[in-house]
């Protein structure tokens, strides 16, 4: 048995147990990461474009030019932008149309815009993902649907789950989202030798991921460095390349240089309004530098399986998937969470060698 056979194995011996969702959901990881594992790749992506929003426009010719990805995989939509929430009618005829032009071969969606960044009581990346369904979303502190793409070891999330993961290239200037766009190519195949930072905040309420953090630091140590911080924020670390906290805003992000292809959340209530969040937004780590990140567009309460579980995120990412498999695969409950940056980032993927 290979060691990249044993790191799946482990992971499907992992059942999440509802019952304990709210207290401990944390579970195993594979023992080895050694190997990476076949990611998602440019002919399974289709990028979705608004072309009444010439941001969108602009985001989603550059992508398809850095990725080198095929006409037929462009998907042309029409809505008024800004709006940061859509209605669930105005989806639907949207969904309609994605659908209709989406190959049978696509696994996963790139959105090009920041606003919308909901629809109804689902961020905007679940509802394509998943279709809009009351299911994902809840009123008060609730459990919601789980995501059957959790934890595996899986590379066709369609093929195996009918879902269709979505992350957006969110930015507010086409400056912005080149540079996320650039960061994020540039990543591929260089297996850096950074640091992911876990920190203990002193915010109680939103350090519920800190049960995780043990098991994080042991993965992180088999392949980069993995340190344990408590503290409040971090600052003139210049190696950067997973940073999770739990705090409504992260003081120092200007102090800190991300290394391409960097993953980086904060566990509160409001991250994912990206456009007029009255905590700190998501975006504000994709303009610090970091690659990828996540935030939830309506109060999810503090309950740990609507966030990422870092365990799981730096594992698959470890194994060579792609930024949006990893970061899909480490949430429980993401339907009201979205997910932006640069999909197919993939800093511990080999490069293919030339024929």
């Amino acid at each position: 048995m290979t060691d990249l056979q044993r790191a799946r194995r482990n992971i499907r011996r992992c059942p999440v147990k509802l019952a304990l969702a709210t207290v401990g959901f944390f579970c195993c990881i594979g023992s080895t990461l050694t190997r990476p594992a076949q990611a998602l790749d440019a002919p399974g992506l289709a990028i979705i474009v608004n072309t009444q929003d010439p941001l969108s426009v602009r985001i989603g010719e550059y992508y398809a030019a850095r990725r080198r990805i095929l006409f037929q995989n462009i998907i042309k939509v029409s809505f008024t932008p800004d709006d940061p929430v859509m209605t669930r009618d105005e989806f639907m005829r949207i969904k309609t149309e994605v659908d209709k032009q989406t190959l049978p071969h696509v696994q996963a969606y790139a959105l090009t815009w920041a606003a919308p960044y909901r629809v109804d009581c689902m961020s905007i990346t679940s509802a394509f993902a998943f279709g809009f369904n009351a299911d994902y979303c809840a009123d008060g502190c609730r459990l919601t649907r789980p995501n059957p793409y959790f934890n595996s070891p899986s590379r066709l999330p369609f093929a195996h789950f009918r879902i269709r993961p979505a992350m957006a290239i969110a930015a507010t200037s086409f400056e912005q989202a080149k540079a996320l766009i650039d960061r994020g190519v540039e990543s591929d195949g260089t297996a850096p030798s950074g640091t992911g930072y876990l920190l203990s905040t002193s915010d109680r309420a939103r350090n519920v991921r800190e049960m995780d953090y043990d098991r994080a630091e042991r993965i992180l140590r088999r392949r980069v460095a993995g340190r344990r911080h408590k503290q409040d924020k971090l600052e003139n670390r210049d190696d950067v390349l997973f940073y999770f906290t739990g705090k409504d805003r992260v003081d120092g992000l200007q102090t800190l240089r991300f290394l391409p292809g960097a993953v980086a959340d904060h566990l509160t209530s409001t991250g994912g309004m990206l456009t007029d969040s009255s905590q700190m937004s998501a975006l504000r780590w994709l303009e610090a530098g970091a690659t990828g990140s996540y935030g939830t567009v309506v109060e999810p309460c503090n309950l740990p399986p609507k966030f990422p579980q870092p365990s799981v995120v730096i594992a698959h990412y470890l194994l060579g998937e792609t930024l949006i498999e990893a970061y899909w695969k480490s949430v429980l409950m993401p339907g009201q969470g979205i997910f932006i940056g640069e999909p197919l980032a993939s800093p511990f993927r080999p490069l293919e060698k030339p024929r």
